[in-house]
C-alpha cells in the first residue's frame, strides 16, 4: 500500500463514527415524535430568520443526541460549535466560546449536567437576554462588564437530567426531549445503512441477530457490526451467521445481549444468595464490581429485560433470570 493510500485509510478509520452518523433527517431512524417536533420548531425559526430556541436532549448514552445536534445545525444552515460540561472549567472558558459565536450558530454542550454552578449562573443571561456578565477585579474595585452576544441556539445533551438545576432546565424554551430506546426493526434498519457504508456484504437475517443483542442502542449495534466485520475480514469472507456467533462468543455477549459482568451479577444473586433479596454492597463484594457500576451501568438493562427486581429489602432475581442462567 502506498503512502497516500495509508493516509486515506488512517483518515477513514479516525472518522469512522462520523461516517456512520446520519447526514439527514431521512437517514435518522427512530425518535419520530422528536423529529417532527424539531422539524416544526426549526423550520419556523429559519423562515422567520431568527435563531431557534434553546433545546435540551436527554436519555441514556448511544441513542443519538449528538447526531440530533448535528442535524439541527444543518437544518438551520449554520455552524455548530461543540464542547462538553467537563471541558468548561472556568467562566473565562465559557466567555471565550460565546463571544466567538457567529449570529445563528448552534452551540452544542454535551454532558451539560457537569457544568459547575458558577458557570451555570453566567449561562442564564446568555440564554435569556443574549448578554454575558463578567466581573472584573475583586473586592471594592470589582466591576461588572456586560457583553452583547450574537443570537445563538444552545443545544444541550445529558444522560443525567436529574442533576441539572431547575433554573437551567426551565430556560430551554425550545423544548426538552427524551430519547427512547429503539425497536429491533429500527436497529436492523440502522445496521443495513451502516453495512452499506462500511462496504460489508451481509445477508438481511444477520441484522436481526445483531439487533437482538445490542441493548436497543444504535451505538452498540454499530460497534457489534464492526467487530463482526473485523472477524469476517481476517477470514476473507462475508459476515455469516457463524461469524456473528463466534464474534459474540469472543465478546462474551449472549442471546439477550448480556455481557460477562451482567451474568456475573445474576449468577451471584441466584447461586450465592438463593435469588435474593440481597443488598447492593453484598453483590459488589461477591462480583468484584464497584457499587456505582452495578447500579448505574449493569442494573438498568437487567431491570428492563425483566431479569432483576429492586425491592425495599434488596435485589431479587426473577424467574426469567433463573431460566436464562440455567440455559447458558
Amino acid at each position: 500500500m502506498d503512502t497516500d493510500s495509508k493516509e486515506i485509510s488512517r483518515d477513514f478509520a479516525s472518522n469512522l463514527d462520523q461516517t456512520l452518523r446520519p447526514q439527514s433527517w431521512d437517514e435518522y431512524v427512530g425518535q419520530e415524535k422528536i423529529k417532527e417536533n424539531l422539524r416544526i420548531l426549526l423550520t419556523a425559526a429559519r423562515e422567520r430568520g431568527h435563531a431557534a430556541e434553546h433545546i435540551l436532549l436527554y436519555g441514556p448514552p448511544g441513542l443519538g443526541k449528538t447526531t440530533l445536534a448535528h442535524l439541527i445545525s444543518k437544518t438551520l444552515g449554520t455552524n455548530m460549535r461543540s464542547t462538553s460540561g467537563p471541558a468548561i472549567e472556568r467562566v473565562g472558558d465559557l466567555a471565550a466560546i460565546l463571544t466567538n459565536l457567529s449570529p445563528g450558530d448552534v452551540l452544542f454542550i454535551d454532558e451539560i449536567h457537569r457544568l459547575s454552578k458558577s458557570i451555570e449562573e453566567v449561562l442564564y443571561p446568555a440564554m435569556e437576554s443574549g448578554v454575558l456578565d463578567i466581573i472584573i477585579g475583586k473586592g471594592p474595585s470589582a466591576r461588572t462588564v456586560q457583553l452583547e452576544l450574537p443570537p445563538f441556539t444552545l443545544v444541550a445533551a445529558t444522560t443525567r437530567i436529574s442533576l441539572l438545576s431547575s433554573p437551567l432546565r426551565s430556560r430551554f424554551s425550545g423544548g426538552t426531549f427524551r430519547l427512547e430506546f429503539y425497536s429491533e426493526d429500527e436497529i436492523a434498519t440502522i445496521l443495513r445503512r451502516s453495512a452499506a457504508l462500511l462496504g460489508v456484504d451481509t445477508p438481511d437475517q444477520i441484522f436481526s441477530g445483531i439487533a437482538a443483542r445490542c441493548r436497543a442502542t444504535p451505538r452498540t449495534a454499530n460497534y457489534l457490526l464492526k467487530r463482526c466485520r473485523d472477524l469476517a475480514q481476517l477470514e476473507g469472507g462475508a459476515i455469516t451467521a457463524d461469524t456473528v456467533s463466534r464474534t459474540f462468543g469472543l465478546l462474551e455477549i449472549d442471546t439477550l445481549g448480556l455481557s460477562g459482568p451482567d451474568r456475573a451479577v445474576l449468577d451471584a444473586i441466584i447461586t450465592k444468595f438463593n435469588g435474593g433479596p440481597v443488598g447492593l454492597n453484598t453483590i459488589a463484594a461477591a462480583t468484584g464490581e464497584e457499587q456505582a457500576t452495578i447500579e448505574d451501568v449493569l442494573e438498568p438493562y437487567l431491570i428492563r429485560q425483566g431479569l432483576l427486581e429492586r425491592t425495599p429489602r434488596g435485589r431479587v432475581a426473577t424467574p426469567i433470570a433463573y431460566s436464562h442462567i440455567q440455559n447458558l
